[in-house]
Formats: C-alpha cells, structure tokens, sequence
C-alpha cells in the first residue's frame, strides 16, 4: 500500500484488559484545547442545514471497493474486509458500492446480490473522507463536499476528489462546497448542535493553510450547523489523517461520549498522550444545552498476535445501521465480548454484528471509516 492510514493507540501483546478501565482519571496532558461556541453565521441560518446523528434512520450506505494502485499485495485481503462489512450492512440497509468499471464485475461476485455496485472511478476505499458528508433541512437534503485532497496531499487522490460530486449528481442531491478542506471521519456530531474534533486534522496547513480555529468553527457552522465546539488536540504528522476524531471518540446519543481507552499499562507516547489530554477535555466540556458530557470508556484490544504498527485496533470505529451497529472483530475474545456487551448497552434494541477487520486495520482504517450513511429525509 502506498501509505497506511494512521497508527493505533494500543500496543499489541500487552496484558489482557480487565475491564472499563479508568483511564479519562489520568492527570491532565499539555494542551490549551477548549470548550467553545461557534459563531451561528447567517448562511448557516437561512439555510437551516444540520448534520443528523448517526442514528437517524438511512435511506442507504455508500462504500467503495478497494483497488490494487492503493492496496497492492494486500488488495485480496482488504477486498475481502470490504466485501465482509457491505454483507453485514446489507443485512439491515440497501448498500451502494463504488467500483472502477473493471472491478465492477469481482466486486459484485464478492458482496453478493443485496449489494448495489456502481461502475465510478475510485482510488481507495475510505468512503467516509472521500464521499459527500449529508445534511437535513426541514424536508430537505444536501451533502457537503469537503473537498478531499488525500488527507493533506499524502496519498494520490484523482479519482477520489470527484466522489462526493459524483455521488451527488448520481442522487439529484443539492452539492454544498465547504470553504475548507476536511474529511468525514474529522467530525463526529451529537446531531443537536455539538461537534467534536481534533485541531490536529482540521486545523492544519496541509488542508487549511492560514485558517483559525475560529474560521474552521465559521464554516462547520455554515455547513454542518455545529454550534458548539469540543477540541481536543490530537497527533500532528504520525499518521495519515492527522488523527481523525472517529478513531477516538464517538457519541452514542446526545450528552453521552464512548471514548477507546488503551491498556492501563500501554507505553507512554504521542497516542496515550492525546487519549488523556482528550479525557480532559471531555470531563469538562459542555453541550449545545449546556451539559457535561457523560463518558464510556470502551477498552481497545490486546491479544491479538503480531500487527503492524499502524494496525488501527479500536472498537470505537463501529458503524451504526439500521436498528443494528457493525463493530470490529480483532480476535480478543474477552475483548472482542466485552466491546459488544458495552456496544449494546449504548445502543438497545440494536443487533450488534461483529466482523473481522484484520487486512482493513492494517492499512490504519476501520468499519466507520469505510462507510457513509445517507440519511431519510425527515
């Protein structure tokens, strides 16, 4: 592959995990992130545009299939990873998979009739950063283009650039361009207002050269209709999406964050740093209704064998379906039991399925980062 994708918080062949652990106790990390309320422009205002929780009922799911200029040797073990995750959500929901026209054909013998396969050009498989992130507004529907270029220039993204202006068109759906440069997999929202992200992602040069965080905060505002604010700050430089939010922390529902929580006796580094500088940020931080934050500590995987070491090992990178959410399977069977049992008490009434993702990980990546919700208009 070309480059991996980001590397994971946990230290493989570490002591199993006993439990929640109590990591978001640490003491504070450096830092200088805060809490604060965006600026609510008029754009955003008259437009009346708001990005939906997860949760909210999908019309369908878009993925991508995975091509040999990106994946090389490892194409055949990520397709499979690939192919695996659209059969666990076809289960629930239609899925739409993009493919190069001459992968049209394997792509469909490999995810079978419940999924959808389209013949448009794509370089890679991250469907969350390369595809359009959709809105609602009142009756309404349009999807924000944020303008992907490779997570700051680091991997070739021809193809991929034009995938959420070509899911658009395929749709009929209004197209938004943002006035900055960002991923899906960089924001994670409550669906009232509040979002979350890492300064290290979007308030970078590689994407948004002389911007503040204010101006980023202006155009999430406009775009995505977040008011309120929560930074944390994130890794710089170490992996390829400069530390996407999707990787760490995710809400459940409003007021309610699962945060992945490495070993209690996990090395000391750049990764443990940014969990625990990101726990205080979150044990403090308010709400779009001015409430602190409760957190659920979802501990990562430990005996899972020999990985590389950008292997992303994270149950946080679920996906939530229709009535069901896709989490990983890493090979941890206490682990792997425990995530699920914490998964389902977030989300009840929802089957949780698990699926390996062993070739997906190693590329830095997970189920969330491979999908991309297109929601029901309300």
């Amino acid at each position: 592959m070309d480059v991996t994708r980001r590397r994971t918080l946990q230290a493989a062949l570490l002591a199993s995990v006993g439990g929640v652990l109590s990591a978001c106790g640490a003491s504070p990390v450096g830092g200088g992130t805060t809490t604060a309320a965006a600026r609510n422009t008029p754009t955003a205002k008259a437009a009346g545009w708001l990005m939906p929780e997860e949760t909210h009922p999908h019309r369908l799911t878009f993925m991508s299939w995975p091509t040999e200029l990106i994946w090389k040797s490892d194409t055949a073990g990520v397709r499979r990873d690939i192919a695996g995750i659209a059969r666990a959500v076809a289960g629930f929901e239609p899925v739409v998979l993009l493919a190069n026209p001459g992968d049209v054909t394997s792509a469909r013998r490999a995810c079978g009739s419940q999924v959808e396969v389209v013949p448009i050009p794509v370089d890679d498989l991250w469907m969350r950063d390369t595809g359009p992130t959709f809105v609602l507004g009142g009756k309404d529907i349009a999807g924000v283009d944020f303008n992907f270029n490779g997570w700051g220039r680091k991997q070739r993204h021809s193809r991929d650039k034009d995938v959420a202006r070509e899911i658009l068109a395929r749709e009929r759906i209004t197209r938004i361009q943002a006035p900055i440069v960002g991923e899906g997999g960089s924001i994670e929202v409550d669906g009232v207002g509040t979002l979350m992200a890492t300064e290290s992602s979007l308030i970078n040069d590689n994407r948004n050269p002389g911007k503040t965080r204010a101006d980023i905060e202006r155009a999430l505002t406009e775009t995505v209709g977040a008011t309120t604010f929560i930074w944390v700050k994130g890794v710089k430089g170490k992996d390829i999406t400069d530390y996407h939010i999707d990787a760490l922390a995710r809400f459940s529902e409003p007021g309610v964050v699962v945060i992945s929580t490495p070993p209690e006796n996990a090395p000391r580094d750049v990764w443990t740093a940014a969990h625990d500088q990101a726990c205080e940020v979150l044990k403090t931080a308010l709400d779009v209704r001015g409430k602190r934050l409760e957190l659920v500590e979802l501990p990562e995987p430990v005996d899972i064998g020999r990985r590389g070491e950008d292997f992303l090992a994270t149950y946080v990178n679920y996906y939530v379906v229709n009535d069901g959410v896709i989490l990983p399977r890493f090979g941890d069977r206490k682990a792997d039991r425990d995530a699920a049992a914490v998964i389902r008490d977030l989300y009840p009434g929802r089957e949780v399925v698990q699926v390996p993702v062993d070739a997906l990980g190693e590329g830095g990546g997970g189920i969330h980062c491979a999908t991309q919700q297109l929601p029901k208009r309300n």
